[in-house]
């Protein structure tokens, strides 16, 4: 088995000087690393009744766990980016708002969901996710990531829900 860190490029003073972004772009541009990566995020875990990707790169991975596992893919997206009824849910970033919705008719009641993206950093988001789904009465079973960025309390936002993580670093923000 390859270590997937090494198809995480630090980019230093992205997007403003002082922090390092971790970029997956390698690891996208590799079908193997991505193959495995793909096979990590799902190993050891029951199937699910459907896999909710996060907008964007969610998107990416997320994808290969509903093909792996043969269930629905469900999209969150931006708002005003769905077609058709939504359920919404609005949270906050650091320097102000932004609202997450899916489709109405997306998740069943009582339908097991993983939840997956490329980062967890703060939390914001994904907590976001996990609220849209208890919207519309499905059950968050874990929410795994390709990366988790330690000390920003992403993992401790979203409280007692299984979060799995294949590779972590400590987030480099020297602006703060």
């Amino acid at each position: 088995m390859r270590d997937l860190r090494q198809f995480i490029r630090d980019v230093p003073d992205f997007p403003k000087k002082g922090v390092v972004f971790r970029d997956i772009t390698p690891l996208l541009m590799d079908p193997a690393a991505m193959a495995d990566c793909i096979r990590l995020l799902g190993e050891g875990m029951p199937r699910p009744e459907a896999v909710v990707a996060i907008e964007s790169r969610g998107f990416v991975f997320g994808t290969g766990l509903a093909m792996r596992w043969s269930v629905p893919l469900v999209p969150t997206r931006k708002f005003g980016k769905l077609p058709g009824k939504t359920v919404r849910e609005v949270y906050s970033l650091e320097y102000g708002e932004d609202t997450l919705e899916i489709h109405a008719d997306a998740l069943r009641p009582g339908q097991r969901v993983v939840v997956v993206d490329d980062v967890l950093a703060t939390g914001g988001t994904a907590a976001a996710t996990v609220r849209l789904i208890e919207q519309l009465d499905a059950r968050v079973e874990s929410l795994v990531f390709v990366i988790e960025l330690k000390g920003l309390g992403g993992r401790e936002r979203l409280g007692s829900y299984q979060v799995r993580s294949l590779v972590d670093f400590e987030a480099i923000d020297e602006t703060r």
